[in-house]
């Protein structure tokens, strides 16, 4: 049975300042971080992206890092995550194909919830899932990979960098990958701070201190119940 890894990603207060919205209806808005390092390529900027969201004035031409890449969002192509951080890469390192890859995002309240587990003001949600195309490919592996296999992940951002710095690539199913129409709550509906049972009972994370930023592992069992959650 497959497991899961759930991995913190989307922007913030601090990156580009603001977070994506939360709906009263629970759908949401993904929007990515910046693009922070030079690019083989142009990419877009979150001008390109024509978002709901009101990004910072300073930001709107900043180009964007479209990781986790989804094949049904603007200016996308596939379904590829890659992260050059060892806290990260490691925990998604150990999935393998036909495993999951959660991805959660912390999200800004907007207007009066209709959906009692929606957290006021934030909180953080599950946006997203890869549903694993082939095992996690490391740098080492990417580099030693056949034209043709390399050729799949050509359209992640950190293939896009002028120096390829990701630990770990992801591929993700299309049948079983994409953006979630509802966000699954991470956090408690009395506040965003405070971890649900999903965190504290289904993941390996304790749900004490910034849970909310790191990576969270769920067993096969887990995995299960979270994904049904998904379907809701």
């Amino acid at each position: 049975m497959p497991r899961a890894v759930a991995i913190n990603v989307g922007a913030n207060t601090n990156a580009p300042g603001v977070r994506g919205p939360i709906y009263p209806d629970g759908s949401f808005e993904f929007v990515p971080i910046p693009e922070e390092a030079p690019t083989s390529e142009p990419v877009p900027t979150y001008a390109d992206l024509n978002l709901d969201t009101e990004v910072p004035a300073d930001a709107i031409d900043s180009p964007v890092h479209l990781d986790p890449e989804f094949a049904e969002y603007p200016e996308c192509e596939s379904y590829t995550y890659g992260d050059p951080y060892g806290v990260k890469a490691r925990p998604l390192l150990d999935l393998r194909e036909g495993d999951y890859a959660l991805f959660y995002a912390t999200l800004t309240t907007r207007g009066t919830p209709e959906r009692e587990w929606i957290a006021p003001d934030w909180g953080a949600y599950l946006v997203g899932q890869f549903r694993l195309a082939r095992d996690p490919v490391d740098a080492e592996e990417y580099r030693d990979l056949p034209d043709d296999e390399r050729a799949r992940f050509r359209s992640n951002a950190h293939v896009k960098r002028e120096e390829f710095d990701a630990a770990v690539l992801l591929r993700g199913d299309d049948g079983e990958s994409g953006l979630y129409e509802t966000a699954v709550p991470l956090s408690s509906p009395e506040k965003g701070s405070e971890a649900n049972r999903v965190v504290t009972d289904l993941s390996s994370d304790s749900g004490k201190g910034p849970w909310w930023r790191r990576p969270m592992k769920f067993d096969a069992t887990a995995t299960e119940e979270v994904l049904e959650l998904a379907k809701k």
